[in-house]
């Protein structure tokens, strides 16, 4: 595993910001780290980065303990902080020629140009840094995060202030980045968790309280399963309500209906075949599920 983290804990007075965690990110996966603010997030993305020491436990990345050799774990980790650190009066293309220089990369123009090329900073490698919008900015703190093409990437709020255009390309640089790397996201938007992880770390109060993919977590807090459906024309009520496994069956109106069940039934199938036994089209055959969102929600209250 690229991270390793076992027993994590961090205290500061009497707070525990971060609760006695384990947790592993492999290579080639996006791991989404979600909770709300004051959760220990940022926290255990500054261990893990050697940035602060842990009270108690261990995390490892790529082998190295981050309080024993955090060298050999700074040279293995691209950092992205919640709150981008720039040099605001260099120029773009000295700010990534400074950061290559400093990593002691070989060919480090070539590899200024593919960072400026890979996070589309083409049109403003010449300005000012701190003439640059947020989201230009934030490209720039990605570019600085990747340049020495490390093995894992720490992303704290990465697409903090982009413009819809800006934020499809970086989620698609993001994902790309994930099928190679070990990629380590937190966010607060639940679209972008939908659209770039493969799976999700919950953390709450300082504990862990989901680890797992979002189609799983979405399974385990359903109650029932909903099937919403619509007829061409109105069926047979009667036999509608018989239908094996159903619990409850909600009119909505226009001969659309709700049926509910146990959480690991699926009536669709049975929709389906009652459609074809009395001669009914079907407009509309779906099944409900919660939103991550809502599954974060559920979660941390």
């Amino acid at each position: 595993m690229s991270v390793t983290v076992q027993n994590l804990t961090k205290i500061y007075g009497s707070q525990k910001a971060v609760d006695e965690i384990s947790f592993q990110a492999k290579a080639g996966e996006v791991l989404g780290f979600l909770g709300p603010n004051g959760a220990g997030k940022t926290t255990t993305m500054k261990i893990v980065t050697s940035f602060i020491p842990p009270d108690e436990g261990t995390a490892t990345v790529c082998g190295f303990d981050v309080l024993e050799e955090p060298m050999e774990v700074r040279r293995r980790i691209g950092y992205l902080p919640e709150h981008n650190p720039l040099y605001k009066d260099m120029y773009v293309r000295e700010y990534l020629g400074f950061i290559a220089g400093l990593h002691q990369l070989r060919k480090a123009r070539q590899r200024v140009e593919e960072m400026i090329e890979m996070t589309g900073l083409v049109l403003e490698q010449h300005k000012l840094i701190g003439a640059l919008s947020k989201g230009y900015r934030q490209r720039v703190g990605l570019a600085q995060a990747m340049l020495h093409d490390p093995e894992v990437l720490i992303l704290d709020e990465p697409t903090s202030g982009l413009d819809p255009n800006q934020l499809a390309d970086i989620r698609k640089l993001i994902k790309q980045l994930g099928a190679k790397k070990t990629v380590i996201f937190s966010t607060h938007i639940m679209q972008e968790v939908k659209a770039i992880c493969d799976r999700v770390l919950i953390i709450n109060r300082g504990k862990i309280v989901a680890n797992d993919s979002i189609e799983d977590l979405q399974r385990r807090i359903a109650a029932e399963a909903v099937v919403t459906v619509e007829f061409q024309k109105a069926p047979p009520q009667k036999a509608l309500s018989a239908i094996s496994q159903l619990k409850e069956l909600r009119e909505l109106g226009g001969n659309r209906f709700q049926l509910i069940s146990g959480p690991d039934a699926d009536l669709r199938p049975a929709l389906f075949d009652f459609a074809v036994e009395h001669h009914i089209k079907l407009l509309e055959l779906h099944k409900e599920v919660y939103e991550i969102d809502e599954v974060f929600q559920k979660l941390t209250r």
